[in-house]
């Protein structure tokens, strides 16, 4: 038997944690002795350890979905469910390069145009960013490009800045970045704060990189755990 004192002190948190955890069910009921005081067994102390060593890296959130199945002894299901969040970290960090990718895109000279002219009708852009002319015109509906108009014929007129904000759209939807995201993302460039977005982008690349580290720790004591349960 352990008391609960000495869990929180090693784990470094209060009692009521332990408390609060037991209430939520992600540990199995703790045995009273005669004047009420809870008392654990090494079970609960796996359980103790490996809640914390997730909740960095997975969220407590992910934690209250899984600790019951663990009870449950539903393991393969939890690892599933593992493989799936740690997909989704995988997939968020793929996106955020893609997005530093972007805001470090070469000069929009190097897009095959005339580089003699200063604006450029609908025709030429759509053919030097190999999109058709209609995505052009959805993505001005969506609000991501205002493209001014020619005064005698009212035709759309690019200027190279334009280019340049087509070319970061066009690859955010290439990584299937949502039209709402780009949008903010657009307003960013507009109000010329794409240094900030860059540090913001490489900032959550490294604390990505903080997390995968985390969750590896927090498998580890999942796995400890598993072993915990299968002896009961």
């Amino acid at each position: 038997m352990v008391r609960p004192i000495d869990i929180a002190r090693k784990l470094n948190i209060t009692t009521s944690a332990l408390r609060h955890y037991e209430a939520w069910g992600i540990v199995p009921p703790s045995e009273r002795k005669e004047n009420g005081y809870r008392v654990y067994t090494e079970e609960h102390v796996a359980y103790f350890e490996c809640i914390r060593a997730l909740n960095t890296g997975f969220g407590m959130g992910f934690v209250k979905e899984i600790m019951p199945l663990v009870q449950e002894k539903k393991f393969t299901e939890v690892l599933w469910l593992v493989n799936e969040k740690q997909a989704e970290l995988h997939k968020e960090k793929e996106k955020t390069e893609k997005v530093i990718e972007v805001l470090e895109l070469e000069n929009p000279e190097k897009v095959p145009l005339n580089r003699q002219k200063l604006s450029y009708t609908i025709g030429e852009v759509a053919a030097a960013l190999e999109v058709p002319t209609t995505v052009l015109r959805h993505w001005e509906k969506e609000g991501l490009i205002e493209p001014k108009r020619n005064q005698e014929n009212g035709y759309r007129s690019y200027s190279k800045q334009d280019i340049s904000k087509l070319l970061i759209i066009r690859t955010l939807r290439k990584a299937y970045f949502s039209i709402e995201i780009i949008r903010e993302m657009v307003k960013e460039f507009d109000n010329n704060n794409i240094t900030k977005a860059k540090k913001v982008a490489k900032d959550s690349l490294i604390y990505m990189d903080y997390l995968v580290e985390e969750q590896l720790k927090g498998l580890y004591y999942l796995h400890k755990l598993f072993e915990q349960v299968k002896k009961i």
